[in-house]
């Protein structure tokens, strides 16, 4: 059985491990004990209420509970760009116009922007390829919506999600080599890492002050802007299903885009129900999948299962109330895991 929990001290090495596989371009889990370290304290310090709020933060590990093995991650940052920093390119329009000579043109540009600075951001999203089947993305990326459903107050009213950008085999990045290189005298990989250990400083000082016209790009540049890397794609149809939508602002480094929406809005925040459990000795499943979590702050617990409900109750087998740190008669949070046709 899967399941989902906070991460704790103990699951460093795991965690470090995790981030030898991500690849070119996933700037928020670099290869880097000290920083990985210094993160888990941070998440910790937030559970424990003593984080200042710029560096609140959530970090949730997938479990197999047959081989306590950590196989995926999901992070939600609560309130980004206060302590430093957090850019974007805003993707716009301006009409270059002359009524006499009979000229109509709009033409895309793009503007440095700090418009997300507060917000809420989910992020830090990787499963290890071994285990991306039997829908474990879809517990790892969703049960964050169901904590923030249960714990409102610590979220902002926006939550965006950044999705990473278009890079080939060679670890090429067309956004980058269309603009970036121009500006900094390092190659992507050397920038995304700085930027993922926290050293974002270089970005006002090098990146260019005003805006831009996206047709003086190279034609590859110009056609990425807004696209995701392949590996990326199922975790933005997911977080797309939630309610997510691309707003035109696009990721600074490879252009991969932002998604956003009003917290309210999500539909797992707005949907889901509490019920009281009842642990039955007999699995007895229901017709969908469910999302499942326990309300439970400091010992937070999610998991998919087929369970049955009624009006009042929702059954689950004994290893099932054990993996959700539940007993008989307790609170549960439940969503149907797809939005129904």
């Amino acid at each position: 059985m899967m399941f989902i929990r906070p991460i704790e001290k103990r699951d460093k090495q795991t965690l470090l491990a995790l981030a030898k596989k991500t690849g070119s371009g996933f700037t928020s889990l670099p290869d880097n004990e000290r920083h990985i370290e210094q993160r888990i304290n941070r998440m910790i310090a937030t559970m424990q209420g003593e984080a200042q709020l710029g560096e609140e933060g959530y970090l949730f590990v997938l479990e197999d509970s047959e081989t306590q093995q950590i196989v995926g991650v999901s992070a939600i940052e609560v309130a980004i760009g206060l302590d430093n920093p957090w850019y974007h390119f805003h993707v716009s329009t301006q009409v270059h116009a002359s009524k006499d000579l009979g000229i109509y043109r709009s033409m895309k540009k793009l503007t440095l922007s700090n418009d997300h600075t507060g917000n809420s951001e989910l992020c830090t999203l990787f499963l290890d390829p071994e285990y991306r089947k039997n829908k474990n993305g879809q517990l790892l990326s969703k049960s964050r919506f169901l904590f923030i459903a249960a714990f409102k107050d610590k979220f902002s009213k926006k939550i965006i999600a950044e999705m990473r950008g278009v890079n080939d085999a060679e670890g090429n990045t067309p956004f980058w080599d269309g603009l970036g290189k121009h500006f900094f005298n390092l190659d992507f990989d050397q920038v995304d890492y700085q930027t993922g250990i926290g050293n974002k400083s270089f970005i006002a000082e090098l990146m260019p002050k005003h805006a831009f016209y996206v047709d003086f790009l190279s034609e590859q540049a110009q056609q990425v802007i807004g696209d995701v890397h392949p590996n990326t794609l199922p975790a933005r149809k997911i977080l797309e299903s939630e309610g997510m939508r691309y707003e035109g602002y696009v990721d600074i480094f490879d252009a991969g885009p932002t998604l956003e929406a009003y917290t309210q809005d999500l539909r797992i925040v707005r949907k889901s129900q509490l019920y009281a459990v009842k642990v039955s000795e007999k699995n007895i499943t229901g017709e969908q999948t469910l999302i499942i979590s326990n309300e439970k702050y400091l010992t937070f617990r999610s998991l998919l299962a087929d369970a049955m409900i009624d009006v009042k109750c929702v059954y689950l087998n004994q290893s099932q109330a054990n993996a959700l740190n539940v007993k008989d008669g307790e609170q549960v949070r439940i969503a149907p895991l797809f939005e129904k046709e």
